[in-house]
């Protein structure tokens, strides 16, 4: 099987290379290549590496050792490093070291275990890595928040740039002009791969699946796949509050607000709209509150990602979870074809959803942008598409996906009246240009804009 080369690898390097560095909690989609991509770089910047799955019969093992532990402790038993003792009878051969790695999968499935993350911080020299799902810490009070002890690295289904290096291109896009230097063999190659990539998306097992050639329809039965076993997983979250079948309809749900709804909500956020979708259409007995947490869920497992809402391009009038997005592309484009959404209403979400993708990962582990999360932004009567600020030059941007009726209108205003720095118009088809304030470029070249 292809080894399919993640940028994440760096920030688990650089996560390395932090003095003191804490516990690392690695957390994103399912199936997104987590345990492969931290078993990878254990292997390869460790000279002990100890994998432990809470879910496989390791964690079966580990956990009867440490309540045996535990219950002599209880009894007056004392050990100098408890901890240490613990892993000792785990694996003999264990060595405190800071080049070993002790890696914790399935975190969510002991809150024993995730509640001693500050002994494993403070007291041993070796590191610690958590992988997961967390919902299972939301839905469970006995877990305890980790203030202070850990740090966090989320990981994703493969980005544009990720997929192009699989299919081989990415030194071809590297090459490509965004500011209008014209067509070419890198412009015509990218553009080709971004129509693929826009349909199928970035979980590794798709993504493999191109590469032997498969058709976008084989690709995308491979997502329902995976879709499929997302949903299975999420039902032992649910079985008492929520009807299977509304569950699943949450997807459709969610990709016909996009469509249908482009200036946020009134109310305290969007899952109010999405309730009553899901109840007009599904289930009239599923509550606010039901759709609060299966939204969580959805957010916590890295299938959807909010967006925050600025009114009047005012910083400090920001309001988090104001519209979501799907976290893979695959995704978006699945639903959407399946809520039926009309194609032209399906290319400009897309689009959208392209950029908030790179949006996010520029505010995540080594961040470049300001915010939470990423947002748009309101202007009197009009809306930017996202607005947002660099943290290294101070300089904000309004940005434009694909212009529609008063966008472009909405969006020069602001630059008149100063509330942006730079307007940055990302559309479907174009070469790229630079007019005083304005940059314009294709939306497949977002991940080369430098803010």
């Amino acid at each position: 099987m292809k080894d399919l080369k993640r940028t994440a690898y760096h920030s688990l390097l650089a996560w390395k290379q932090c003095p003191g560095r804490k516990t690392l909690e690695v957390s994103g989609a399912r199936q997104a290549g987590k345990t492969y991509l931290v078993n990878k770089f254990a292997s390869e910047q460790y000279a002990q590496k100890i994998y432990i799955n809470l879910l496989e019969l390791s964690g079966e093992i580990f956990l009867e050792i440490y309540q045996e532990l535990r219950k002599e402790m209880k009894e007056g038993k004392r050990f100098l490093n408890p901890v240490k003792e613990l892993l000792l009878r785990y694996e003999p051969e264990f060595t405190d070291a800071e080049d070993t790695v002790v890696i914790i999968d399935e975190i969510q499935e002991s809150a024993e275990i995730y509640n001693r993350i500050r002994e494993f911080t403070r007291g041993l020299e070796s590191d610690f890595i958590l992988t997961g799902s967390y919902l299972g810490r939301i839905l469970q009070k006995e877990f305890r928040y980790s203030s202070g002890d850990t740090a966090s690295l989320e990981i994703q289904t493969l980005s544009f740039e990720e997929f192009l290096d699989a299919l081989g291109k990415k030194e071809l896009f590297e090459q490509l002009d965004i500011l209008g230097g014209g067509p070419g063999e890198a412009y015509a190659q990218t553009a080709s791969c971004y129509e693929i990539y826009r349909q199928t998306g970035g979980y590794p097992a798709v993504v493999l699946k191109v590469l032997s050639g498969a058709s976008v329809k084989e690709c995308q039965q491979e997502l329902l796949g995976i879709v499929r076993l997302f949903t299975n997983e999420s039902r032992r979250y649910f079985e008492d509050i929520l009807d299977y079948e509304a569950y699943g309809s949450l997807f459709c749900s969610i990709a016909r607000i996009l469509v249908k709804e482009k200036k946020g909500f009134e109310e305290d956020s969007f899952s109010e709209e999405l309730q009553r979708i899901v109840a007009k259409d599904y289930s009239s007995n599923l509550g606010k509150a039901v759709v609060n947490r299966a939204m969580d869920w959805l957010h916590s497992s890295g299938i959807i990602g909010f967006a925050g809402k600025i009114t009047n391009c005012s910083i400090l009038d920001f309001k988090a979870k104001a519209r979501c997005y799907f976290m893979d592309m695959g995704l978006a484009f699945l639903f959407l074809k399946q809520a039926g959404c009309e194609d032209s209403d399906i290319d400009g979400i897309l689009s959208e959803n392209f950029v908030y993708l790179n949006l996010k990962q520029r505010s995540g582990y080594l961040k470049e942008l300001a915010f939470e999360t990423p947002a748009f932004a309101t202007w009197g009567k009009g809306e930017l598409d996202f607005y947002t600020k660099s943290l290294s030059t101070g300089k904000t941007y309004a940005i434009e996906v694909k212009a529609g009726k008063n966008s472009a209108k909405t969006a020069a205003e602001v630059l008149e009246k100063g509330k942006a720095d730079y307007l940055l118009a990302v559309k479907g088809h174009t070469y790229g240009g630079v007019a005083g304030k304005v940059y314009t470029i294709p939306v497949f070249g977002i991940s080369k804009f430098s803010f």
